[in-house]
């Protein structure tokens, strides 16, 4: 553990948060948009949509409590700015999340007339929970600023986060499901997409805007090939998926049903780095950096033994699970 000096420490702990929250707002995502779609469907559809990530959910949000942990002891003071700052849209998110999974743990042990219910519920938690996340990312963008334009601004990117984790539980419908529900979330994906690249956009043009550090950071004569290249990047992106979904053809496409899940994984990947590389080192925009918030030296060391303790086993398990449950889904009972 000694031969990383305290900067180094403070790197791999910036770098450890920001890797768990991706694989959160990745693998939480999807299952947090079927959650969404599923009041689009009706029947042994929502028993089929709920099967596919029946496996999975549980281990998914594993992620956001290692990410929410490693900013709580490796970054105590920004934890308490962004805590403070975000208390009321935490909390919405978090009884979001107990509905969720209240209604998920309860709905196979229903009676068929209480059912409805229990679905109902499952699609309010997953919503509110999935825009929650999206005013709280809004409010990152801005500095936490509360006046009016901030909290509009907040107020639009929540919905577009929604509709990305629906883009994301479209793919990963198609990779589980077959046949007349595939298509269907084919259409569902496609309804999703371009909301989802509309709160890419705003917060690629918010993001130099709330900062003239951001800004000279990105239109420095020296970045023009990379300005150049990320608009470019995403918008081919989304308009080859945007085809991709409309041609989708489950008799003809299901060997390369995974294509869509894991364009919608590149486009969230690139927006995760480019707000990443606007921000750095930041922590709270322009106003807490990663050495500022950072725990000290004996703190980060006790902490990176316990990560190195704690990691493999939630990654090996995530992969075991996944690796158990690949192909497509069956019909799942609980008693």
């Amino acid at each position: 553990m000694n031969v990383l000096d305290h900067q180094s420490l403070i790197l791999l702990f910036g770098a450890l948060m920001g890797v768990a929250i991706m694989a959160y707002v990745l693998l939480d995502g999807y299952d947090l948009g079927v959650g969404v779609l599923l009041s689009r469907s009706s029947g042994h559809e929502r028993d089929e949509m709920v099967n596919a990530i029946a496996p999975f959910w549980d281990a998914n949000e594993t992620w956001l409590v290692l990410g929410a942990g490693i900013l709580l002891v490796a970054f105590p003071l920004a934890h308490g700015i962004i805590l403070r700052e975000l208390y009321l849209p935490v909390l919405v998110m978090l009884v979001g999340l107990i509905l969720r999974g209240t209604a998920f743990e309860l709905r196979v042990k229903s009676p068929p007339e209480r059912l409805e219910a229990w679905n109902t519920m499952f699609v309010v938690g997953s919503a509110t929970a999935a825009l929650a996340q999206g005013f709280m990312l809004g409010q990152f963008v801005t500095a936490f600023r509360n006046d009016f334009v901030a909290i509009l601004f907040a107020c639009l990117v929540a919905p577009c986060l929604v509709a990305g984790y629906m883009l994301l539980g479209a793919g990963w419908l198609l990779i589980k499901t077959e046949g007349e529900l595939q298509r269907r979330a084919a259409r569902w994906g496609r309804g999703a997409l371009w909301l989802t690249a509309g709160g890419i956009g705003l917060v690629s043009l918010a993001t130099p805007v709330v900062s003239p550090r951001i800004f000279d950071r990105w239109f420095s004569i020296d970045l023009v090939p990379l300005m150049v290249a990320v608009p470019v990047l995403v918008l081919t992106g989304v308009v080859w998926l945007s085809r991709w979904l409309r041609d989708f053809d489950p008799a003809r496409d299901d060997g390369r049903a995974w294509v869509p899940l894991a364009l919608t994984t590149a486009l969230f990947v690139l927006s995760g780095a480019g707000l990443a590389y606007s921000t750095f080192p930041y922590l709270v925009i322009d106003r807490l950096t990663l050495w500022d918030a950072a725990a000290s030296d004996e703190t980060l060391r006790m902490i990176l033994l316990g990560v190195v303790i704690v990691l493999p086993p939630i990654v090996l398990y995530s992969v075991f699970s996944y690796r158990i449950f690949k192909g497509k889904t069956t019909h799942l009972e609980e008693s």
